[in-house]
């Protein structure tokens, strides 16, 4: 796969806060690649190198062959950047916003296209204070790519969008996927990222902790669980079971975390079988992104 994106050892500290420690990954054209991880672990932080509002302290950063930190000029006309919060006056309404914003640009933008595919023109004439939240972001992404953008940056682009408005965002980002754009977006909600991106990096603490396709990771980290309903068995007992990497227990119900859960199934129904204990709803579960998440931020908690 060809790669638009090369970052090699990248570090970036503000005072005594290392932000960003030493991280790698690449990116392949066509891609939607996800950069996951909590409030705080250093996604936004990594993105604004990328996009070369920030200087790293550390390592290499290649986009689509130029530096970012040093030719950033040129970069702009190749890349778009979809900010957390972007600052268009209240008042403003949505085509003035669109012509002033493809007026920045000497070539022609794809103004018309836009309004078209994103469904913008009931709003054309609609202050940028009266949308809603998912309205605002599509036209915050109608700013972003009116120059047809190779790469898109989008950070936490759902934030704060009802689980409608976020479905909505999600085909828009596809669509510009079609439209040939390779696109990166930082989110820490793990849906998000299990639903749209190719493959996903998660960053913690600002180190790169896995790196591959969504289902791969859950393969990987052995984020698959038994789950089923007990009054007779206990934490203490479930923990030690051959293959148990995990237990999560409300009450009742269990989620056996396992790297076999052939083997641990086994043990349980045959401790049950000998102890009398009764199962119940008993299921093979696949994991998510969201199990491997709190996965990752027990073990940062714990040391």
């Amino acid at each position: 796969m060809e790669h638009v994106i090369d970052v090699k050892g990248l570090s970036k500290s503000f005072g005594s806060v290392q932000a960003v420690n030493d991280l790698s990954f690449s990116v392949g054209k066509g891609e939607i690649f996800g950069i996951i991880g909590p409030n705080g672990a250093g996604k936004t932080t990594t993105l604004e190198m990328l996009e070369g509002i920030l200087k790293p302290d550390k390592g290499t950063i290649d986009v689509l062959g130029l530096d970012p930190s040093r030719q950033l000029r040129n970069l702009n006309h190749h890349i778009g950047v979809q900010f957390q919060a972007t600052s268009i006056q209240k008042k403003m309404k949505v085509k003035e916003a669109l012509d002033l914003f493809s007026s920045f640009y000497k070539q022609a933008t794809q103004k018309e296209h836009l309004i078209e595919i994103l469904g913008l023109k009931e709003k054309l004439h609609v202050a940028f204070e009266d949308l809603s939240g998912g309205w605002k972001q599509r036209v915050t992404l109608a700013l972003a790519t009116l120059h047809k953008p190779e790469i898109l940056f989008l950070d936490e682009p759902s934030m704060g969008l009802d689980p409608h408005a976020r479905r909505e965002m999600w085909s828009m980002i596809r669509l510009m996927r079609e439209q040939g754009c390779t696109i990166v977006i930082t989110t820490h909600y793990m849906e998000e990222a299990e639903k749209l991106c190719d493959r996903v990096a998660m960053i913690y603490s600002g180190q790169l902790k896995a790196l591959n396709t969504p289902s791969e990771l859950l393969n990987e980290m052995k984020a698959h669980y038994l789950a089923f309903e007990s009054r007779g068995l206990e934490y203490d007992y479930l923990i030690t079971v051959p293959g148990v990497v995990r237990v999560e227990q409300t009450e009742e119900t269990f989620k056996v975390f396992s790297e076999d859960q052939q083997i641990t199934a086994y043990h349980i129904f045959s401790y049950c079988h000998e102890k009398g204990i009764a199962l119940h709803n008993f299921k093979f579960e696949k994991g998510s992104l969201d199990d491997l998440f709190v996965h990752y931020l027990e073990k940062e908690q714990t040391g």
